[in-house]
């Protein structure tokens, strides 16, 4: 398939959850790219715009401002993302609800509000920053994983139903990256892990390649297969060797707590609101 080619110079690129970690990074290289950027959180700073991606009706009066300021929209990045830890049965509703809001229901309402007008203009890029939590179960992130799995099949089933519209859809997948949501996780060990500038770099280089997905760091285009020619009890020593029940058994909470409340609030917020 053969999109229009969308020049990074002038480029009106919208970023969700952009004040920090990959959407700052993201936003920044895009920016230096040329590309005129609009960034929206739900925590807004500097020049960022209010965004609560679990609202439709934010993210119309987001994309409504982007629209008024730059008379269209090019790019939209859905990077907005919640990870919360812990035991799968403890885990509160609440909780378990706003990771879904915001990390698929975000994506949803995203392109349910971006893609009318950039169909109607026959050009468009969106790229959906999932994880490879989407491709790998682990534990200690049950309801993250399944909704990383979501987000993943999502961008798929809608890049493909508008394959002839000129708007492409594009998921980047990270592994572990050095952000406030891994804090209080250890990292490395076998773990591959990278900075958010590695992943930004990957969320531009789709505005080119238009790559159905792109895993960060790339070698992990690999995975897939690996998941499903090695037995399962084999898989699990190379866990264990790893590691892989850290986010479970050897979080430091104490590291994690301003990061915890921040969930927290916000599911106490969606609460109240409905």
């Amino acid at each position: 398939m053969t999109y229009p080619p969308i020049p990074l110079q002038d480029a009106v690129v919208l970023v969700t959850g952009g004040t920090r970690g990959i959407g700052a990074a993201t936003a920044e290289l895009f920016a230096e790219r040329g590309a005129r950027v609009v960034v929206g959180d739900l925590e807004p700073a500097g020049h960022a715009l209010p965004l609560d991606v679990t609202d439709r009706a934010s993210f119309a009066a987001f994309a409504q401002a982007a629209l008024d300021r730059h008379g269209r929209i090019d790019v939209l990045v859905n990077n907005a993302g919640v990870m919360p830890l812990g035991d799968f049965l403890t885990e509160p509703d609440a909780v378990a609800a706003t990771t879904f809001d915001v990390n698929v229901w975000g994506l949803v309402h995203g392109m349910r509000t971006v893609m009318p007008h950039m169909i109607e203009r026959g050009r468009g890029h969106v790229v959906n920053v999932a994880s490879m939590a989407g491709k790998l179960a682990i534990p200690g992130m049950a309801v993250y994983n399944a909704s990383k799995f979501a987000a993943v099949g999502l961008s798929a089933a809608v890049r493909e139903e508008y394959a002839g519209t000129g708007v492409s859809v594009s998921t980047v997948l990270p592994s572990a990256v050095r952000t406030r949501l891994a804090s209080g996780v250890p990292l490395g060990r076998g773990l591959p892990t990278v900075d958010p500038i590695d992943v930004a770099r990957a969320v531009v280089g789709t505005v080119a390649s238009r790559r159905a997905e792109t895993p960060v760091p790339g070698y992990l285009a690999g995975w897939g297969l690996v998941d499903a020619v090695v037995p399962e009890p084999v898989m699990r020593l190379a866990r264990r060797a790893v590691g892989g029940r850290r986010a479970l058994t050897a979080v430091d909470h104490a590291g994690r707590a301003a990061y915890d409340e921040a969930v927290a609030r916000q599911a106490r917020d969606r609460g109240a609101s409905t």
